[in-house]
């Protein structure tokens, strides 16, 4: 499981640091504490996100629950300042334990679970679902197909629902499955003379100065893992994870500027990791194109 404190950036920008990184703390302790007391243990912390594994998918989704039930009382109890919310994203599979961190598949399609979510969410996918007792899972709903790194075949996402008034309805799985798919497009990166596609074979890419990267940028203002690249739902997004932030200039727009924050992908432009695309001196651009089917 990973729960991700949503909207950390606008904490800061409204508390400041101090404020906002002790908020950030505390929170993170009480989700740990609501993970330990359904028998979960804490792999490691992420900035403002935890990582957890659990025994069960069923303690996993009481952890889960309790965690939203738990921000929600206080947020309600507090007077002033922002609320906080958080989105968890989970999936149950075997893992690999190894210096005290686990790895392996189960621990990626838990990540693109929690990139699916929006706050107050809990989302999963179907063989989760399926392992949950009867009440869980007649709580939860249907709501996408998505494309996973390594995956063959599109997985099924669910959401659990925690909150009784929230009875959006969605359409059934058998309507969206006999609905035609849209046409299946990429978007084509290219840097110093090399290419890389995302697309629904390889919907994730992560560019930085680090050289395991998949695609490495030569620039010291860089972050070793600077910026995500992914594939949802037939869109692209850009995603900064960096320290100095991402410029993203599109076609015919002006240049944006994100810091932990994402921005989708709607014409062809250029990345640069660090500074502006119109710096002054040698800039290390990453040109990107969206290539639609014939």
């Amino acid at each position: 499981m990973f729960a991700d404190i949503s909207g950390s950036t606008q904490l800061y920008e409204t508390l400041g640091d101090a404020e906002a990184s002790a908020l950030v703390a505390d929170t993170l302790g009480s989700l740990t504490e609501v993970a330990k007391n359904h028998r979960g243990t804490l792999i490691k912390t992420i900035g403002d996100e935890i990582m957890c594994t659990f025994p069960k998918a069923d303690n996993a989704a009481a952890a889960a629950i309790e965690m939203h039930e738990a921000l929600q009382n206080k947020n309600r109890l507090k007077e002033t300042g922002p609320d906080v919310r958080v989105r968890i994203g989970m999936h149950y599979g075997e893992a690999l334990w190894e210096a005290g961190d686990v790895f392996g598949d189960a621990v990626n399609v838990a990540a693109r679970m929690a990139a699916q979510a929006k706050a107050e969410q809990i989302i999963t996918t179907r063989g989760t679902i399926d392992l949950l007792e009867e009440e869980v899972r007649e709580n939860t709903r249907w709501t996408d197909r998505a494309a996973i790194k390594g995956k063959k075949e599109d997985i099924e996402i669910f959401e659990i629902i925690w909150q009784e008034e929230d009875v959006t309805q969605m359409m059934i799985p058998n309507m969206m499955r006999n609905m035609p798919k849209a046409p299946r497009i990429s978007l084509r990166l290219s840097y110093r003379g090399r290419d890389l596609t995302v697309d629904h074979n390889r919907p994730g890419v992560v560019l930085g100065r680090g050289a395991a990267c998949d695609l490495p940028v030569n620039e010291k203002l860089a972050s070793r893992q600077h910026v995500r690249i992914e594939l949802r739902r037939d869109k692209f997004f850009i995603i900064d994870q960096s320290t100095n932030g991402t410029y993203v200039k599109l076609d015919n727009a002006a240049e944006a500027f994100l810091r932990r924050e994402e921005m989708a992908i709607s014409a062809n432009g250029q990345i640069s990791l660090g500074k502006s695309c119109a710096a002054e001196g040698p800039a290390e651009i990453v040109d990107f194109k969206l290539v639609k089917p014939a």
